[in-house]
């Protein structure tokens, strides 16, 4: 079987509610780079294991009952990854709770394990963990740009604050630079990056027909 193949088929039949809470969990993770390789991680960790769990018991699981079951696996799962992140950096798991506890009801709106029901448990993982993955990058690349113009600072997860700098400047910034630091700046950078997107994405197709 060709491996791009199921990643391709993964982002067919995707509901725009997926893309709203996609939208919610990357202004909110993306303040700090240090929540958003938090996120990224329990991502993968929700996303890999969740779907595994759900072909592996697809042929068990109740009809009726399917859905209930899939989203305990699911929040079962992101609340080990949260007892995992509390033993190691407990202030990083506190700051960070809401948006890991986001991403179960991300899974599930996504409906990839509907469309993973007829891959085989080796593409499972793969693609589920691409999916995830494509997400977390979006985010981390958000917070790249967010946290040093926001707050003039770059932070990685752990540590007793939660956080650990790479660099950290007391300087205030001007206001047009510190707003992207707020959701309203987050929505703004969004809004930017869907205009170069939708710029460019005509360009590229015309070229392909070329």
């Amino acid at each position: 079987m060709n491996r791009t193949v199921p990643n391709r088929v993964l982002w067919n039949n995707i509901s725009s509610l997926t893309y709203l809470s996609g939208t919610a969990l990357l202004i909110m993770a993306s303040g700090r780079l240090a929540h958003a390789i938090t996120t990224a991680g329990a991502l993968l960790w929700v996303y890999g294991l969740s779907s595994l769990a759900a072909h592996a018991g697809a042929k068990a699981f109740p009809w009726r009952l399917r859905s209930v079951l899939l989203a305990f696996i699911a929040s079962f799962i992101a609340g080990i990854y949260l007892l995992l992140l509390w033993l190691l950096s407990p202030l990083c798991a506190l700051e960070t709770f809401f948006i890991i506890a986001l991403i179960p009801m991300i899974c599930m709106v996504s409906g990839i394990f509907k469309r993973l029901e007829t891959f085989s448990l080796s593409d499972v993982f793969s693609a589920s963990c691409f999916e995830a993955l494509s997400l977390g990058i979006l985010v981390i690349i958000f917070a790249l740009i967010r946290e040093p113009f926001g707050f003039l600072s770059l932070s990685f997860p752990g540590g007793a604050q939660g956080m650990v700098f790479l660099f950290s400047f007391n300087t205030e910034s001007f206001l047009p630079i510190r707003v992207i630091a707020s959701a309203s700046g987050a929505f703004l950078l969004l809004g930017y990056c869907l205009g170069l997107y939708r710029y460019f994405r005509p360009v590229n197709a015309s070229r392909e027909d070329v």
